[in-house]
């Protein structure tokens, strides 16, 4: 059987860069005395996507030209489609340092884990990204609280990838890696499933739903940073790994991670997921209502219509709009509003905040909307989490 041609990244090509171990290790000697700029975990995840070229195009933090193109059009200058910039904070003093060395250390946990080459140092005014970035100023979002504590002074150019990412989890396939796996098992159609939460039998219902047209499925986790009240990533991917061996075909299914941090913006995100996505390889992405929002900053179609904004062929990925799905008592099995006539009373609908209310009072979730494994697992969390919290 003839090998099925994977699509093309973004832009043509995977913008790769990272060096063998051995070669990282002799220029990390070598270029000690070279300024270190700190990053913390979610700049450290960006760096990562840009490396693995998750972030393709893109080979480094953007520079002043290219941010304003994206903030005011989501287009990279040449027109190609980049909804999100993707830029590197500094303070001060370390911008003053930088300025005598172009040449940087990207240092994570005090070791360095990649080097950059500094070809613009610019200001940017942070509410005016939070305006177009996330539509809202509003500190009480947590995408926008992030970015108003952040340095308005941004450090552009290249980064190299000199150290191997470790992962509280496994595997986290880089986008080439994952493309030879695609190429492997013969798949010619592979739908992502982007998720930050545990998953519940209405996600489950609209993943098998799609899996019924392509050839597989990929849970796609996000694996890099979240908000601090989120599930941590170990507890989730316990909960993936339990419904993939029971409920799903293992021939036509894959986990693996996600390196991006969550960003919380809504539409705009949506198209970044979309667009990384494609990069490894992905023929088709499930966006479902207020896919990457919170709370009620964005209409719940936003992330969906978004899209209409574009080509087709500008995106170059199949965009699977996913409705809501819930248990309706009187059709006895999972549906939508597109296939159920009943009033919303006799809808069972989870929500994060019913799980964790529930589980923290020591009820039970309706069996038909979530699968034991997964409210064993979540009821130990949640236990254990609050018995932490009444140590302190």
């Amino acid at each position: 059987m003839r090998t099925p041609p994977v699509i093309s990244p973004h832009g043509g090509l995977l913008t790769e860069q990272e060096l063998p171990l051995a070669i990282a290790q002799e220029l990390g000697t070598a270029l000690e005395h070279v300024p270190a700029v700190p990053l913390d975990r979610y700049h450290y995840d960006d760096v990562i996507c840009l490396a693995w070229g998750v972030f393709s195009p893109l080979r480094g933090f953007q520079d002043r030209h290219q941010v304003r193109t994206v903030l005011t059009d989501m287009r990279l200058p040449d027109g190609q489609v980049w909804p999100i910039p993707i830029t590197l904070p500094v303070t001060d003093q370390v911008a003053s340092g930088v300025k005598k060395s172009r040449l940087v250390r990207l240092t994570f946990d005090g070791k360095t884990q990649a080097i950059m080459h500094i070809d613009d140092i610019f200001w940017q005014d942070p509410e005016e990204e939070a305006r177009y970035v996330f539509g809202t100023t509003n500190h009480g979002h947590p995408g926008v609280k992030r970015l108003l504590a952040m340095s308005p002074i941004r450090v552009a150019g290249p980064v190299t990838l000199t150290q191997e990412p470790h992962w509280p989890v496994e595997p986290v396939l880089t986008p080439r890696e994952m493309r030879e796996v695609i190429r492997e098992r013969g798949w010619h159609t592979t739908v992502a499933f982007q998720t930050r939460n545990p998953l519940h039998r209405a996600h489950e219902y609209v993943q098998k739903m799609v899996l019924e047209h392509v050839d597989a499925l990929v849970i796609h986790p996000l694996v890099g940073a979240t908000k601090s009240d989120d599930v941590p990533v170990q507890v989730r991917w316990a909960i993936y790994r339990a419904l993939l061996q029971e409920y799903y075909p293992g021939e036509r299914t894959l986990l693996s991670g996600f390196p991006a941090a969550m960003r919380y913006a809504g539409p705009r995100e949506a198209v970044l997921h979309a667009l990384a996505r494609k990069n490894y390889g992905f023929t088709h992405f499930i966006v479902g209502r207020d896919h990457a929002g919170i709370g009620s900053y964005y209409h719940p179609l936003a992330s969906q219509r978004i899209f209409e904004m574009f080509d087709p062929e500008e995106i170059d990925i199949q965009i699977v709009t996913a409705e809501p799905a819930f248990y309706c008592r009187r059709c006895e099995q999972m549906a939508t509003a597109k296939t159920c006539p009943h009033p919303g009373q006799d809808h069972e609908v989870l929500s994060g905040t019913r799980v964790r209310r529930t589980l923290k009072q020591g009820a039970f979730l309706p069996p038909e909307t979530i699968r034991p494994e997964v409210e064993a697992l979540l009821r130990t969390y949640y236990q254990d989490h609050d018995a932490a919290d009444g140590k302190h």
